[in-house]
C-alpha cells in the first residue's frame, strides 16, 4: 500500500496504547479502498479518495478518534452523532481495541463513504451565519411609532433588513428638519406595509 512518510512519523509518536489502533484502522482504510491517499491535513490523517476526503484518525493523550467526512450522509449517522457527543470523531473516545467497531462493521462504514465519494455526492454547504447587530430606534422615531399603532405593528413584523433601511433613512439627514420630515413619511409608508424603497420594487 501506498503511504505517507508523514503519517509513519505520526504514527511513531502516538502513544504505545495508540499505535495499534491507528495501525489496524490505516490496514482496513487500504484493504477496502486500494487508490486511497493518504495526506495530514489539519495535524491529523486524513484518508481521501477521488480527490476528496473520506475519513481521518487522530491520537490523543489517553484516546483515538476516527471521523468520516460525510458522516452526516452516511445510513449509520445517528451513531456517529452520539460518539461525536463525547469526543472529536463519530466512534467515540477509542482507548483500545476493543473500543474499535468490529471489522465488518469498519468496512461496511468505509465502503459507505468510498461510495458517496464515487457517486460524486458532496457535503451540503454550510450555512454562512452572519451576526446582526442590535437595531438602536432613536427616541423619535420611537414616538411616531407609538402615535401609529398600525405602524408600530407592520414595523415589528418588518425583516431585520426593512428596519434597518428605515433607520439608516433617518441617520442620513443633515438636518433635523430632513429627520423629521422622513420619520414622518416613513410611518406613513410603514402604515401601509411599504418598504424604504417601495417605489422600486416590482
Amino acid at each position: 500500500m501506498s503511504t505517507s512518510q508523514q503519517i509513519d512519523d505520526y504514527f511513531a509518536k502516538a502513544a504505545d496504547f495508540a499505535q495499534p489502533i491507528l495501525e489496524h484502522f490505516r490496514s482496513l482504510v487500504h484493504e477496502v479502498c486500494p487508490m486511497v491517499e493518504e495526506k495530514m491535513k489539519w495535524s491529523m490523517p486524513h484518508f481521501d479518495y477521488k480527490g476528496e476526503m473520506m475519513c481521518s484518525i487522530a491520537a490523543f493523550k489517553h484516546h483515538c478518534a476516527i471521523g468520516f467526512w460525510k458522516a452526516s450522509l452516511m445510513q449509520h449517522s445517528d451513531v456517529f452523532k452520539e460518539g461525536n457527543a463525547v469526543a472529536m470523531g463519530h466512534m467515540g473516545k477509542i482507548k483500545s481495541m476493543t473500543d474499535l467497531p468490529s471489522d465488518d462493521q469498519l468496512v461496511a462504514y468505509l465502503n459507505e463513504a468510498m461510495l458517496l465519494n464515487d457517486l460524486g455526492i458532496k457535503m451540503p454547504p454550510k450555512a454562512i451565519v452572519i451576526e446582526k447587530k442590535a437595531l438602536v430606534i432613536a427616541s423619535d422615531f420611537e414616538q411616531a411609532l407609538l402615535q401609529n399603532a398600525t405602524a408600530q405593528y407592520n414595523f415589528e413584523r418588518f425583516t431585520y433588513g426593512r428596519r434597518k433601511e428605515y433607520i439608516a433613512w433617518f441617520d442620513e439627514a443633515k438636518t433635523i428638519a430632513t429627520r423629521l420630515k422622513r420619520i414622518n413619511t416613513a410611518i406613513e409608508w410603514i402604515a401601509e406595509g411599504k418598504s424604504r424603497d417601495w417605489k422600486y420594487e416590482r
